[in-house]
């Protein structure tokens, strides 16, 4: 067997590993973004100032934002399960540093603190979440694409032949979420009005740099012989071309349906594909090919998996729409978005209540299909990884408001002080802006095409 062979091997006929472990996985994310958040804070409190070093700031961003991921998906995958815990020990043992050392009345109440903390009105016009949710699906990706054809990257985290859940088929669906989080239609203002069309106008311009990264990819995999997956997208698609037609294609559907009802829009996609999937000949026309016997002939049976699964892909970009719809909605206390968690988390719920009946009496979660379960788990997935950045950061800006003068990049600035009746309450003051920080994150964020192309 040849070179070439053995490595499409080596990547093919994998089934995936369970829904608990891709959830302990994401917790990592939020938890290195708390130990980082609590290290600099710890750092103010004890030297006086912010850290200021360029070389020490992204030193401390690459080794405790990054590196534990990295190792967490090669490794130390064996012990996978234990990691978030060690984390979060180790951030409790700093918070319990920074709130004891602090310079207020150790007689005030910690539910006095908590009263005031959540009377805290934060920047409304930036949502540092959706930002961190984008770099960190970024990264997710990028390691897995590099270590995939290592053999320290568990089989069980890589691309699930026909159905299962793996890390990396998570990442495909989650890169469709996050850019629909921010897409045009989203950052809109509702009393800006536009011609029907002009959305579907600007897309079409826009997916070009994705149609020709498409073009180049697929003319540089041919020409070096590289191995394939051929089951995965098909001969001659990838994940451009899925991305650059389902942006297209939303423009379309939201410049005919409203857009506070593209949920709805989601829905009877996802549904409608799936019922012509049970009941028609086209899972096996997937699966298969025309013929039955995996025939690759002619551009539909050659790329039916890129060219098929787009409508599942549509029905998640659609649903996250109103996601982002949603989030953008004015909540500018703590409390707002402590509600808003709540009412997060309860769709969640509800999502993996309705994957369980999906998978139990319709069909297993696949990919290489796209199908109805598919899309209910990466929405569900999606919102929760969203929720433990929210929950990181308000438990960030709530150690902020310990320590005077502390800064924490990529977090919420809060605008106006607290109830200060209570003289030993919490201390609001001016946080400086991301910008500037040295920051990780705030890097990638900028420069999001460029990081993954390297």
């Amino acid at each position: 067997m040849s070179q070439k062979h053995l490595k499409e091997a080596f990547i093919s006929d994998l089934n995936g590993t369970s829904l608990l472990e891709i959830s302990v996985g994401l917790s990592l994310a939020p938890l290195c973004l708390l130990s980082r958040g609590l290290l600099l804070i710890l750092y103010c409190q004890h030297y006086g100032k912010p850290l200021s070093s360029r070389t020490y700031s992204l030193l401390l961003d690459f080794l405790v934002l990054v590196s534990p991921l990295l190792f967490s998906c090669t490794v130390l995958s064996p012990i996978i399960f234990f990691i978030p815990i060690i984390i979060a020990a180790f951030c409790a043992g700093i918070f319990s540093k920074i709130y004891s050392q602090r310079k207020h009345e150790p007689r005030v109440a910690f539910r006095q603190i908590v009263k005031g903390f959540q009377k805290t009105s934060l920047d409304p016009e930036y949502i540092p979440a959706i930002t961190i949710f984008r770099v960190y699906i970024n990264v997710l990706t990028s390691i897995s694409i590099l270590a995939v054809d290592f053999p320290q990257y568990p089989r069980r985290y890589a691309k699930t032949e026909t159905y299962g859940t793996g890390i990396m088929d998570f990442g495909v669906g989650a890169f469709i979420f996050g850019n629909a989080l921010v897409c045009p239609e989203v950052r809109q203002k509702s009393y800006v009005t536009q011609p029907k069309f002009s959305g579907v106008a600007k897309q079409f311009s826009s997916i070009w740099p994705l149609i020709f990264l498409g073009i180049g990819r697929l003319l540089s995999v041919k020409s070096i012989d590289y191995h394939e997956h051929t089951s995965e997208y098909g001969v001659h698609w990838n994940f451009f071309f899925t991305l650059a037609f389902v942006r297209l294609a939303a423009s379309l559907l939201l410049s005919i349906f409203p857009k506070n009802n593209s949920w709805i829009v989601a829905v009877n996609l996802a549904v409608l594909y799936q019922l012509i999937l049970n009941t028609t000949s086209l899972k096996m026309f997937i699966l298969h090919g025309s013929n039955g016997r995996d025939t690759r002939v002619g551009f539909l049976n050659a790329n039916r998996e890129g060219l098929l699964s787009l409508f599942g892909y549509l029905a998640i970009y659609m649903a996250s729409v109103q996601v982002g719809l949603w989030l953008l909605k004015c909540r500018s206390s703590v409390r707002g978005w402590a509600e808003a968690v709540g009412l997060l988390l309860l769709t969640v719920l509800v999502l993996f209540l309705f994957l369980h009946v999906s998978q139990a009496y319709v069909e297993p979660v696949s990919r290489r299909l796209a199908n109805l379960s598919y899309c209910i788990w990466v929405v569900a997935h999606c919102l929760t990884f969203f929720i433990c950045f929210v929950v990181t950061d308000l438990a960030l800006v709530f150690t902020k408001l310990l320590v005077k003068g502390s800064s924490v990049p990529c977090s919420w600035d809060v605008v106006q002080p607290p109830s200060t009746s209570k003289k030993h309450e919490l201390e609001a003051v001016p946080v400086r802006r991301e910008g500037k920080h040295m920051c990780l994150i705030s890097a990638i964020n900028k420069n999001q095409l460029l990081f993954f192309l390297l």
